[in-house]
């Protein structure tokens, strides 16, 4: 069974960087003022994992520089995911506001739309 994750999950990996879309084209200013915002966001994920895929192409669509943390690779990355979301699920949006409170957020659809209401639509 592990071969055969193993081997799909090379299988997706390729097709994401061989279809991998493209940005939108923003000036530098209203780029600054969005890398500002997602500075406060990192995104727990699994390389190979098709939802962290997901959510990676769905970052790199709209233009987010969010920071991307292994779980699976970095035992730091892991515990922290632990402690702070309650599991070892990804992928997984940590969302750090203006006061220092901490919100952990489970599922892709649930994190593009988050994103996708967040920057997208205010752009």
């Amino acid at each position: 069974m592990a071969v055969i994750r193993w081997i799909l999950g090379r299988i997706i990996l390729l097709v994401d960087f061989l279809t991998t879309p493209r940005g939108p084209k923003r000036e530098a200013a209203a780029q600054q003022a969005i890398d500002a915002q997602t500075a406060a966001l990192s995104l727990y994920q699994f390389e190979a994992c098709p939802f962290c895929v997901k959510v990676r192409r769905s970052m790199k669509r709209a233009g987010l520089n969010i920071e991307t943390r292994d779980a699976k690779k970095d035992p730091q990355h892991r515990d922290a995911l632990l402690a702070g979301g309650g599991r070892v699920k990804v992928p997984c949006l940590r969302i750090e506001n203006e006061a220092g409170n901490v919100e952990w957020m489970y599922e892709s659809k649930d994190i593009i739309a988050y994103l996708d209401t967040r920057f997208v639509a205010s752009t």
